[in-house]
């Protein structure tokens, strides 16, 4: 396997990890939720409040960062975007540069 194959398997194997996280996060969130639910109202554990609420919108707006951050932001801002971004920014000081030459060879 030559360089390019190795590093497209390996962005693969990070993406699907990425991906693997985060339906494991989503099983977990439904657990968890009905883990907190079932404890506040029917053991009463921390009755009459019902602080479950509160827990389960924190943890799903964590889980919908979570969400954003693989399937919207690193889908599009990936190892091809960096590199992209870096050429375009050697090339533009590649340029400052060449200005900066011809400027001191015609004074």
């Amino acid at each position: 396997m030559d360089k390019e194959q190795q590093e497209l398997y390996e962005n693969a194997r990070k993406r699907l990890r990425q991906k693997k996280n985060v339906y494991f996060h989503f099983v977990l969130l439904v657990i968890g939720s009905l883990f907190m639910f079932i404890a506040n109202i029917y053991l009463e554990f921390g009755a009459p409040n019902h602080w479950y609420i509160w827990a389960v919108t924190v943890w799903v707006f964590l889980f919908v960062l979570h969400f954003i951050k693989v399937f919207i932001t690193d889908r599009f801002m990936n190892k091809d975007w960096e590199r992209e971004q870096i050429q375009r920014l050697v090339e533009k000081q590649q340029q400052k540069i060449d200005g900066l030459k011809s400027k001191i060879s015609n004074e």
